[in-house]
């Protein structure tokens, strides 16, 4: 749908597992992003060729939930550029400063409603 779409680029979330998109011809700057919680989500973002993996829970207290140590040696065992995501907010966005993170995302950090 992208390619129909003429869009710059497409996010494999960490469920999707296919090749597929292997075999369609992308414009030259076309970028592949993906998601990845574990080191095998993170071998197959690998094998479809993604540009750059959100790596997550690094803060947010659920099932995906790895931690600053956690978070820093699953980013050591990729070379693609990696994008913390997870529960980060004003109070704890300094601890970035201590992974290999290239930057972060999250819709609550950006979407705090101001008011009652």
């Amino acid at each position: 749908m992208s390619i129909d779409l003429n869009l710059d680029g497409t996010y494999l979330p960490s469920f999707y597992e296919s090749f597929t998109h292997l075999n369609y011809n992308f414009k030259k700057k076309f970028v592949l992003i993906g998601s990845a919680h574990n080191l095998r989500e993170i071998r197959i973002k690998e094998k479809q060729k993604v540009k750059e993996i959100f790596l997550s829970s690094l803060f947010k207290d659920n099932r995906n939930l790895l931690g600053l140590n956690k978070f820093n040696l699953l980013s050591n065992y990729t070379r693609k550029d990696v994008i913390a995501l997870g529960g980060i907010s004003k109070e704890n966005i300094k601890v970035l400063n201590l992974t290999k993170s290239i930057g972060f995302a999250g819709i609550s950090y950006f979407n705090k409603k101001k008011g009652p």
